[in-house]
């Protein structure tokens, strides 16, 4: 079955349900998944040159109409600049076998969209990479994921509207995750580097919640750099979060005024005791969260901002404003349509100009102890309000009027002012180096820091490692995992210990209820063969873990809560290959993971250049030798 050539936007899919709206059950492996993906995909011909690619158009919002394109493209192991894994190897991943096949999804950016249909039947020469891969290269996407056939992949970038992407970050990943989810991929890593606003978000996101923004759709450490641990990960974000201000500021505070005004100002407005480095930036978080975006230090106390032009007075937007709020009220705190607020503040305000002009200007604004929020009715399309209490926020007020100065001083708290002063209590606590300020407690903040910022591999395990049981299908179908165990494969680690390599997750097989194992072999075989680049000559000889003959069938010897185990000869090429290269870094490290490295002249052993006392801005020397060797250097008799 191969894709239909039609035009682009003969099909519309929904951004938000893509993946499940599509007429397929997507109950087999990975690969078979994705096969029956892209059946309903565009061909993009023009795309990549030799390369199968699809696209998708997706809509976001149909008032206004808002769409945007998902590109699939389809690399084969033969069209790569490089064979091995890069990502792979820095995750931890390097015993995985090579895939056939890699599969890109990439949400472009619109400056990419732009040139593509710009200059559509010229792309490849638009754009191109060496004359094969182009737009996979390219930089800025919204977002850009890779799998591998066998169902691990990377999500490699992820830019929301802070880059310029007309969507946010929150609804890239949940895109993201809902197609991993769809489609049964394995397991998914993605480097954290992302930033908020100049600090990374890996560590402030860390010290609010314990956890990586990433965090919140299942991502989790897989690996750090510089020999950090998981252990050494968890200790340190329990060390930070529970730092006690009082102790900060006794600290600190005696040398910087600043910080002690910045712990006192959320402390007197939150609801609850803020008695940890936690509890401040979690705080800081949440009020964010329920702040509007405007800033309201000169604006009048319903949040309008008055025009010199208005034709009404601020005690008439006032006494307006005041009679919505309590025909809010009544609604307890239900959304109500625009034309029931209108209708109930009529009995009060004639004016229905006046009601206009407040309604429109009243979305998504703070007025006493309320926000007032605006939204439109994604079904019947209406705009609708509703009330939120931010009493907890902002201190019960009785009064509207903003000669209340104390109202004042709170209204003059905005989203902006709250990053600014989380960025300098992070850049003077957290992150500041100097010598100046080196004192135990500052010390152990930005020790447990650096873990933090250590470590950036995440990953999320789907447990989609296919049922240990078999399954009666349709029609006459059977479905079993299997796998096989290459004879005589091992690894030599640095140490130069011969290890067993792992065996390649189950696959999904399907066959007839009446199939023998000699079928199931063949079938085994060519899965495999299909899968991976280094057992496309793989021979499968026997079963290891059952009693089975080659014209026993399948479904009469296969017990319940079973998997199904194969011997083969053939040569598993993976993913870190053969590599002379010895890591024997100070920090523990004894793999790639991905940092900067020099490597000794004389012993030839990589180390960390940060392990060795290399600044980051310092180029490496061209002679460089580690501690050992200069020592040896010392210790060895003069030459005559």
């Amino acid at each position: 079955m191969t894709s239909k050539k039609r035009k682009r936007g003969d099909k519309v899919f929904r951004f938000k349900t893509f993946a499940e709206d599509v007429d397929v059950d997507f109950d087999a492996s990975f690969n078979q998944n994705v096969k029956s993906l892209v059946q309903f995909g565009y061909s993009e011909t023009n795309l990549s040159t030799g390369i199968p690619s699809w696209s998708f158009q997706l809509q976001v919002t149909s008032n206004p109409p808002f769409h945007i394109l998902l590109f699939v493209i389809e690399e084969p192991i033969q069209a790569s600049l490089q064979h091995h894994c890069n990502h792979c190897l820095y995750v931890g991943w390097g015993h995985h076998l090579i895939c056939n096949k890699k599969y890109h999804f990439v949400l472009p950016s619109k400056d990419t969209v732009i040139a593509f249909l710009n200059s559509e039947g010229n792309f490849d020469g638009a754009i191109s990479m060496k004359g094969k891969f182009n737009i996979v290269e390219l930089q800025g996407h919204m977002m850009h994921g890779v799998f591998h056939s066998n169902g691990f992949g990377h999500l490699l970038c992820v830019n929301g509207m802070e880059a310029g992407s007309n969507l946010s970050g929150r609804q890239i990943i949940e895109f993201w995750d809902r197609l991993c989810i769809g489609l049964r991929a394995r397991k998914v890593s993605l480097n954290d580097i992302s930033m908020k606003r100049n600090m990374e978000l890996r560590l402030v996101n860390g010290i609010a919640y314990g956890e990586p923004w990433f965090g919140q759709w299942g991502y989790k450490f897989e690996r750090g750099s510089y020999g950090v641990t998981e252990p050494m990960y968890q200790k340190a974000i329990g060390t930070i979060q529970a730092m006690p201000l009082c102790i900060i500021a006794h600290y600190v505070g005696s040398s910087n005024h600043d910080l002690q005004a910045i712990v006192s100002r959320y402390q007197t407005i939150s609801d609850y005791s803020l008695a940890t480095l936690g509890d401040l930036f979690r705080f800081m978080f949440e009020l964010k969260t329920r702040l509007p975006e405007e800033n309201y230090a000169n604006s009048y106390a319903t949040g309008i901002v008055m025009e010199p032009s208005c034709r009404w007075s601020a005690k008439r937007i006032e006494m307006a404003t005041r009679v919505i709020v309590e025909a809010l009220k009544t609604a307890d705190l239900r959304w109500v349509s625009r034309q029931q607020v209108r209708d109930a503040a009529r009995a009060y305000i004639g004016d229905t100009g006046l009601l206009d002009f407040v309604l429109k200007s009243l979305g998504n604004r703070i007025v006493g102890n309320y926000l007032v929020r605006r939204s439109l009715n994604p079904v019947t399309k209406v705009l609708e309000y509703c009330l939120e209490d931010v009493s907890n926020v902002f201190p019960t007020q009785e009064s509207l009027s903003i000669n209340n100065s104390k109202l004042k001083c709170r209204y003059k708290i905005t989203r902006s002012q709250i990053m600014k002063d989380m960025y300098y209590f992070y850049k003077y606590i957290i992150k500041d180096q100097r010598q100046t300020i080196n004192m135990g407690i500052v010390t152990a903040l930005q020790a447990a820091a650096r873990i933090i910022l250590d470590t950036k591999f995440l990953a999320k395990d789907y447990n989609t490692q296919l049922p240990s049981k078999v399954e009666l299908g349709l029609q006459g179908k059977l479905k079993v995992y299997c796998t096989v165990v290459l004879k005589n494969c091992q690894l030599v680690t640095n140490e130069g210990i011969n290890k067993a390599m792992p065996m390649p997750p189950f696959e999904c097989i399907t066959l007839k209820t009446n199939a023998t194992f000699d079928e199931l072999k063949q079938l085994v075989e060519m899965n495999f063969q299909e899968l991976y680049w280094g057992l496309r000559g793989v021979s499968i000889e026997s079963v290891l873990n059952l009693n089975a003959t080659g014209n026993d069938r399948v479904f009469g010897v296969v017990e319940a809560d079973r998997k199904i185990m194969f011997e083969g000869s053939g040569s598993g090429i993976y993913e870190n290959g053969v590599s002379n290269r010895v890591i024997d870094c100070s920090c523990g490290t004894k793999d790639d993971d991905s940092e900067r490295m020099v490597s000794c002249d004389i012993c030839e052993v990589w180390q960390h250049t940060r392990c060795v006392r290399i600044p980051n801005h310092q180029e490496v020397p061209h002679i460089f030798l580690c501690s050992r060797c200069e020592h040896e250097i010392i210790i060895s008799p003069s030459l005559p």
